[in-house]
C-alpha cells in the first residue's frame, strides 16, 4: 500500500523509517530543513536497540509536493498544526484513503471527521520515545515502539479490510501494531501517560529521574493520572487495568532524563500542545461535571506564562 506520512518530525520520521525498512512505500511529508537534510542525505534513525537506520534514496516532499493518492495517511504532527493537515488531507486523499492520526491530543481523528464527513478518519494513539537532533536524524532512546488504531463507538467501518491488513504490515516492520476494537480506551489509557508526564515535569521544570522518586513531581504525576481516569468512567470508559499503577511502573522502568515534546516545545518558547494535553483535561471534566483540581492547577499555572 501507498503509506504518506504527514509530519515526518520524530514521531512519523521513526515510524516511516522502520516502514520504509522493511520495504513499504512510504512517503515522508515535511518542510524546511528537516525536508531538505532528507532529500540531500536521507533520513538516519539512530535507535539504542537497533542500530541505525538510514532511508536512502527516499521518498520526501512537501504538502504541496505530493502527487500521489495514498492508501494509508498517518497524521504524525503536533495539535497545533491539525489545521494544515485537514487541508492536505481535502486536497491530496481518496474515499478509499485509511487517515490514522497518532498525535498525543485524545479524541483527534473525531476533530479530522468534523471537517472531513466524507473520508474514513480512525481515532489512534502511539508510544515512542524519539526527538530530532538535527535536520534528516532522529534519535530513538528507548525500544518500544507501538501503534494503536481504531474504529469509534458507532462509527461506521469503511475500508476494514485495510485497516487489518495495516496492523499486519506494521508487525512485519517491528512495530508493535494494534488494530484495536477499544480506540477510545486504549488512546486514553496513553493519553493517561503522556499527557500527566508532560504537566508534571512542565510544571516542575523536571525530567523523568523527578518523577521516579517520592517527592511533589511524582505525586503530581500521580494525582493527574487519576483524574484522567475518573474523567475517562464519567465517559463511560471501563479500563482493563489499573492506570496509576501502570503509569508508575512505566515511569520508573525508563531511563531518568527523558522529557517530553511538549515541554521541549514550551521551553524554545514556541507554540505547544499545552492547550490539548492540558486545557483540554480541564474542559472535558467541566463538561462531564469531574473535578480536575490538578489539571486546572496546571493550566492556571500556564496561562500566567502565557503558555500556548
Amino acid at each position: 500500500m501507498k503509506i504518506a506520512m504527514f509530519g515526518s518530525g520524530a514521531t512519523g520520521g521513526a515510524i516511516g523509517s522502520y516502514l520504509a525498512n522493511a520495504g513499504e512505500d512510504v512517503t515522508f511529508i515535511a518542510r524546511g530543513n528537516h525536508l531538505n537534510a532528507m532529500k540531500q542525505n536521507g533520513l538516519l534513525l539512530k535507535t539504542s536497540h537497533a542500530g541505525d537506520i538510514l532511508i536512502n534514496p527516499i521518498k520526501a516532499v512537501s504538502a504541496e509536493e505530493y502527487n500521489d493518492t495514498p492508501d494509508v495517511v498517518f497524521i504524525a504532527v503536533k495539535y497545533y498544526s491539525i489545521g494544515d493537515a485537514i487541508e492536505f488531507l481535502k486536497e491530496k486523499t481518496a474515499k478509499d484513503t485509511l487517515i490514522i492520526p497518532i498525535l498525543n491530543v485524545f479524541g483527534t481523528g473525531a476533530v479530522l471527521n468534523e471537517s472531513l464527513p466524507n473520508l474514513t478518519c480512525l481515532d489512534g494513539c502511539m508510544y515512542i520515545y524519539a526527538k530530532i537532533t538535527k535536520p534528516g536524524v532522529i534519535v530513538q532512546d528507548e525500544p518500544l515502539v507501538r501503534v494503536i488504531y481504531g474504529y469509534r463507538i458507532n462509527q461506521k467501518e469503511n475500508l476494514k479490510d485495510k485497516a487489518e491488513i495495516l496492523e499486519k504490515i506494521l508487525i512485519n516492520a517491528g512495530i508493535k501494531g494494534h488494530f484495536s476494537q477499544n480506540i477510545e480506551r486504549d488512546a486514553l489509557r496513553k493519553f493517561a501517560f503522556v499527557s500527566p508526564m508532560g504537566a508534571a515535569l512542565l510544571y516542575y521544570n523536571a525530567l523523568s529521574g523527578d518523577l521516579q522518586k517520592e517527592g511533589k513531581p511524582r505525586d503530581m504525576f500521580v494525582g493527574l493520572i487519576k483524574e484522567v481516569v475518573a474523567v475517562g468512567k464519567a465517559m463511560g470508559v471501563e479500563f482493563d487495568v489499573d492506570l496509576v499503577e501502570t503509569g508508575k511502573k512505566f515511569m520508573d522502568s525508563s531511563k531518568d532524563s527523558l522529557s517530553t515534546s511538549m515541554v521541549r516545545d514550551v521551553l524554545r518558547g514556541g507554540p505547544s500542545e499545552f492547550d490539548g494535553l492540558v486545557r483540554r483535561m480541564v474542559k472535558l471534566g467541566e463538561e462531564l461535571g469531574v473535578d480536575t483540581p490538578l489539571y486546572r492547577k496546571v493550566a492556571e499555572w500556564g496561562d500566567k506564562k502565557g503558555i500556548v
